[in-house]
This record gives C-alpha cells, sequence and structure tokens, in this order.
C-alpha cells in the first residue's frame, strides 16, 4: 500500500492524453483494495470513455465517498442523471455543483440548473470557465421558456457579449422562438450561423457539425413564417444522413417534409416511422416539449393518411393512464387530447363533427384540450351561444374542484385562471358583445394572479378596475423595470403618479406617429370592426365626404302617423286596429264580387269565416272570432258557380 501511493502519484503527474491506457495497466496491477489505485482505475475509464466500466468499477467500500465527483460524473454519463444530481449534491466541491447542475438540465429540473448556475458564475473562477458557464446559463434560460417558467428568466434581452460567440447567440434564439417572437429569433440564428461559418479554430468536420442545428432551426423559423421556398432552399444544402446526432437527425428530416409545399402525408408517415425507431445516447434523448411535438406530427400525419380508428386506439390509451389527474395545462397532454378528437370527428365539417366529438366531453368534462376544441368547432359553426355555454360550465367544474386539484404550479386554481383560458373566455364576450362579463373575468384573473404574483393586464373605466390595474403594472414594473409594455400600463393605470424616468423611457407620441400620412386615413373612411353574429373578418368602409363635391340638404322624413292622430282633442277611431272588411264602415263592391257575401261584405264560404262554423252566430251565442272556427269540409251548400273547389 505504501509504495504503491509514490508509484502512482509519479505516474499521475507524467500521465497525458495518450497514456490513459498505461494507466489503467499499472491501477490493475494494485489490486482491488487499494483506494488510490481504484481511484486512478476510474479516472483512466472516464478519459477512455468507458462510463459503464466506470460505474462498475465503484465496489470498493469507501471509494464512491473518496471519488464522489467521478462517481457522479459517471452516472451522468451513462445516462442516470437523476442519481449523477443526488450523489453531486452531497459533494462540497465546484465539480460536484457543475455535474448537479449539469444532471438537474438533463432531468428537466431548469429552476434547480439555473439556481446552481447563477451562484457558479458569481463565485471565482477562470476566464474559460466564464465562458462555458455563460453558454450553460443561456442554454437554461431557453429551456424555462420552453417549458412554460419564462418569468423565471432574469435576461430576456441578449447583451454584447451574448452576440459574439455563436453558441450563446443560437441559445438566445432559443429563447426568443420559445416567446413566439420569430423575427429576433430569425435575426439571431443567422448571427449565429455567420459567427460559426467564420471561426478559423474549427475545422471543415467540426463547422459543418457545429452549422447543422443553427441551420434546421433556421429552417423552423423560415416555414412558420411562411417563407416556404426559402426554407426549401435552405434545407436542401443539410445533408440528413451525415447528421450523427439521432435527435437532430430526426428534427431536420421533420423540418424538410414541412418545408416540401404539397409533401405526400404516406411519404411523410414512412420517414416519420424510421426516424422514430431510431436508438439514441442516454443523454441524447429528447426534452419533454420536443417528444410532445413529434407525437402531435405523429398524430396529424396518421390522420391525413385517414387512419382514424388507430389514431383514436393509441389517443385513447394514453389518456387513459392519466384518467384520474386532475385538470392540467400540460401542452403533451392536450395536443393528445385533440388527436382524439380530431380521430373522432374525422375530418367532417364543424357541424357534422360535433355529434361525433360531444360525447366523449360527456366522459372527460374536465379536459382542457377537448373542451378547447369543442369550442372552436361550435365558435366555426356560428353557435357562439352554445360555446359559452360550454366554457362557462368547464369553468364552474374547475371552480368545484380547484380546492383538491393540483396542478404544475402547485395551486389548482392557477388552472382555472390559466391566462389562456381566461383569453378565451373574454373573447367569446367580447364578441357576444358581453363586455360586463369580460371585465367580471378578468378582475378575478388579475386579483388571483396579483396575489400569487403573476400579473396580467385588464382594461376598464371603474375606478375600482383602475386601482387593481394600477397595483398589477406596478408589479410588473418592479420585477422588470426595463419592460416597455408594463411602463405603458403603469403610466395608462395611474398617471398622477408617473415619474419622470418611467415617461422617458416610452417613445413620444410625435416620434411613433411620425410616418403616418394623417390625410390618407381621413380619405380611405373610418373602418368598421366585424359584426359579432357571423365572426366575419371583413369590414364594410364609410367613404370620407368629399369637400369638393356639395351635398343635398336632407328632406325631413314625413311622420307616418295618420293626420287624425295629429289634431288635437280628435280621439283615433277605436276599430283602427280590425281588418278593413270588419270595420262598421265598411261597403262592400258591387256587382259579382259582392256574390256569395254576407251583410257585412264578408265571404262567407272561406275558411275561418262566421258562415262556415259549425252553430254560426245565432242568437245567444257568443261572438265568433274570425279565423278560429271549426272549418266545413268539401261539399257545403251555398255558393256561387265562381267558387274555387275545396282543397283535396
Amino acid at each position: 500500500m505504501s509504495s504503491s501511493v509514490p508509484t502512482l502519484v509519479s505516474l499521475l503527474k507524467r500521465s497525458h492524453i495518450d497514456d490513459h491506457e498505461e494507466v489503467l495497466k499499472v491501477a490493475l496491477k494494485h489490486g482491488k483494495t487499494d483506494l488510490t489505485a481504484q481511484h486512478a482505475k476510474v479516472v483512466a475509464l472516464l478519459k477512455l470513455d468507458r462510463f459503464d466500466d466506470a460505474v462498475h468499477a465503484f465496489e470498493l467500500d469507501g471509494l464512491k465517498e473518496k471519488a464522489r465527483l467521478e462517481y457522479a460524473y459517471a452516472l451522468y454519463k451513462t445516462g442516470k442523471a437523476r442519481e449523477a444530481a443526488e450523489v453531486a449534491k452531497q459533494g462540497t466541491e465546484r465539480g460536484c455543483r457543475h455535474v448537479e447542475a449539469q444532471a438537474s438540465y438533463r432531468t428537466e429540473d431548469f429552476e434547480q440548473a439555473a439556481e446552481l448556475y447563477r451562484d457558479l458564475a458569481a463565485a471565482d473562477h477562470e476566464e474559460d470557465a466564464e465562458v462555458d458557464l455563460r453558454i450553460n446559463a443561456s442554454a437554461v434560460d431557453a429551456q424555462l421558456e420552453w417549458a412554460g417558467q419564462g418569468e423565471l428568466v432574469l435576461k430576456k434581452k441578449p447583451d454584447r457579449e451574448d452576440l459574439e460567440a455563436f453558441e450563446t447567440a443560437y441559445n438566445a434564439a432559443c429563447g426568443s422562438l420559445a416567446r413566439g417572437d420569430l423575427g429576433q429569433g430569425g435575426v439571431l440564428l443567422k448571427r449565429a450561423r455567420d459567427l460559426c461559418a467564420g471561426l478559423e479554430d474549427l475545422g471543415e468536420e467540426e463547422r459543418r457539425v457545429e452549422l447543422v442545428p443553427i441551420v434546421v432551426q433556421l429552417v423552423y423559423v423560415l416555414a412558420r413564417q411562411g417563407k416556404m421556398a426559402e426554407a426549401e432552399a435552405l434545407v436542401r444544402g443539410v445533408e440528413v444522413a451525415r447528421i450523427g446526432d439521432v435527435n437532430t437527425r430526426h428534427i431536420a428530416q421533420v423540418n424538410r417534409m414541412a418545408a416540401s409545399a404539397g409533401g405526400n402525408p404516406f411519404l411523410a408517415q414512412r420517414l416519420l416511422a424510421k426516424g422514430n425507431s431510431a436508438s439514441s445516447t442516454p443523454n441524447d434523448q429528447p426534452f419533454h416539449f420536443q417528444t410532445s411535438i413529434h407525437d402531435s406530427n405523429q398524430y396529424a400525419v396518421d390522420l391525413q393518411t385517414l387512419k382514424f380508428a388507430g389514431t383514436a386506439d393509441a389517443t385513447a390509451s394514453v389518456l387513459a393512464k392519466h384518467a384520474s389527474r386532475p385538470p392540467t395545462q400540460n401542452a403533451g397532454y392536450n395536443a393528445i387530447s385533440i388527436g382524439n378528437a380530431a380521430a373522432h370527428a374525422k375530418n367532417q365539417e364543424p357541424k357534422t363533427a360535433l355529434p361525433l366529438v360531444l360525447p366523449l366531453l360527456q366522459r372527460r368534462p374536465r379536459d382542457f384540450g377537448l373542451v378547447l376544441t369543442v369550442v372552436q368547432l361550435y365558435v366555426e359553426a356560428r353557435s357562439l351561444g352554445s360555446a359559452i355555454a360550454v366554457m362557462e360550465k368547464f369553468l364552474e367544474k374547475l371552480l368545484s374542484a380547484s380546492g383538491d386539484a393540483e396542478d404544475e404550479a402547485g395551486d389548482g386554481e392557477d388552472v382555472r385562471f390559466a391566462p389562456g383560458l381566461v383569453g378565451v373566455m373574454v373573447s367569446l364576450y367580447h364578441h357576444a358583445g358581453r363586455k360586463s362579463d369580460a371585465r367580471r373575468v378578468l378582475g378575478k384573473a388579475g386579483r388571483h394572479w396579483l396575489k400569487r404574483k403573476r400579473t396580467k393586464e385588464r382594461r376598464s373605466d371603474d375606478d375600482e378596475d383602475r386601482k387593481l390595474a394600477g397595483e398589477i403594472f406596478a408589479n410588473l414594473h418592479d420585477e422588470d423595470d426595463g419592460d416597455a409594455y408594463a411602463t405603458a400600463g403603469l403610466l395608462a393605470a395611474s398617471p398622477d403618479t408617473a415619474t419622470g424616468a418611467q415617461r422617458g423611457a416610452l417613445q413620444p407620441v410625435e416620434k411613433v406617429i411620425a410616418g403616418i400620412d394623417v390625410d390618407s386615413l381621413e380619405t380611405a373612411g373610418i373602418a368598421h370592426p366585424p359584426t359579432t353574429s357571423t365572426f366575419t373578418t371583413t369590414s364594410r368602409k364609410r367613404p370620407a365626404d368629399d369637400p369638393a363635391k356639395p351635398t343635398k340638404p336632407k328632406r325631413p322624413r314625413p311622420s307616418r302617423l295618420p293626420k287624425a292622430l295629429l289634431e288635437p282633442g280628435k280621439l283615433p277611431d277605436p276599430e283602427r286596429w280590425l281588418p278593413l272588411r270588419d270595420r262598421s264602415s265598411y261597403k262592400p263592391a258591387k256587382g259579382k264580387k259582392g256574390k256569395g257575401r254576407d251583410s257585412k261584405g264578408r265571404d262567407m264560404f272561406s275558411q275561418g269565416s262566421a258562415a262556415a262554423v259549425v252553430g254560426g252566430e245565432g242568437e245567444g251565442s257568443r261572438p265568433v272570432t274570425p279565423g278560429a272556427g271549426v272549418v266545413v269540409g268539401k261539399g257545403g251548400t251555398g255558393g256561387g258557380g265562381g267558387r274555387k273547389k275545396g282543397k283535396r
């Protein structure tokens, strides 16, 4: 034991990247009971990328405690990220914090990873480590945005240092795409592509490998922006077969199919199945949001190839596993629910699809995706009232379950007041003209999120609502004083308490309207909003009056009242509500047209007349209401030769 330590130490001092096999041989000679030798063996195995062997080498008692960092790293490299994070958390050295942060990132615990990287960045470190920390921290920020936890991201806009390296520029672009900002995301991706292409210290093959994910992501942006020709031209330069990363290769294949106009759905289904069957390394598995998108793509292609029954069964089996779960905002689960509803609808028109989908709503009344699908079908079927009724019933069920329902945020009410759900309800009320109900929904949501320190905007003229809006925007402004939207809302809600710095943060009105031609707008006329009953997207315009053309004076509309009513003191005719022929002043026309009429000129043989009523108007009988009697059938007596025959 004493002789092995100096030998091993001197050997490790002289070792470099080419002699790890020699270190491993020397370590094996000293037996399995020597901690120093086994430690050296583990290090050599890790440097030789023999990670499975390194994990199995931790059999000696005390070795896991002595080489905690190496053990955590070996677990991480073999795909056991959760175990690696637990082991690294027990260590005290700086390397353990790095492994814990990376393992937390891999297990999608992005909040923990962001906190660890902030702590590492605050400590003293070398310049090379600072660059790596910046890259990793920006990657975590992008993943927080994709995971719907954007409020935890401290830096929304990239600074100058982020634009100096293609890795940080690429991560900043991903964060913009996750927030839905395709324009900024595309600009940052092009910046990352140019930076990577201009690097001189990278070989040709290394540069190609680094450019692939950037170009694949740029194809996605161009396709989303509708620039299909540019996306298709760009994707032709990507050699999908040469991409080593399995996950990136599959994404490149999907984006290529999306960029190809008029693609064959049957061929797309074959390519998707081939891409999904490929295996990947443990640390190369797609993240949850990527898996959800892959599944949605698969369901969409299956529906396009008319595999309705198979899609319905596949999605139903997944939904059955989560049948006992409370209502959730999880995008992956709701995408599966929408795919299940689409499979039952079988590509039918909204009015035809509704009877096929509504039975599902009875079985899953608190399913986010299903409810929103039914609401969309009702809206497209021009049945706004039914859509509102479905949403109101859904909100009532969420309210009754808010006491025991737990969503991802840990609060059942967060599901009920989800911004997207509130937005749908407000939009429906707005189109129905129910503005007071829309303000009520926004008010409840605003109070909830203000209490939860997550705030949203509302608009109203009431003093109480203005006060609440001021509190909400003040909270938003305190969290990010550089947010122009929050600053504008704060100024609009409470202009009296605004500071000079807040007013100066916004552009002056003169600069905003500098390029607007007011005269052309007045000439074009006033655009009317679409009608609420038809949900039309076109608008009617009233042309502006031409000042050069003389306008005719409008004539006053004549009164529709009879002249007798306009004379003061004269009573109206009490029989004015009766038909003309039933009035006492009515005189029938003489001649042939007067035949077959009674003394008051009424047709004695028409349906509903007094002469055609059983019993007639004899003495002592009550007056008969015209048109309400029992009609005598064909063959009644009397009548002239010109009378028409009865209906057969």
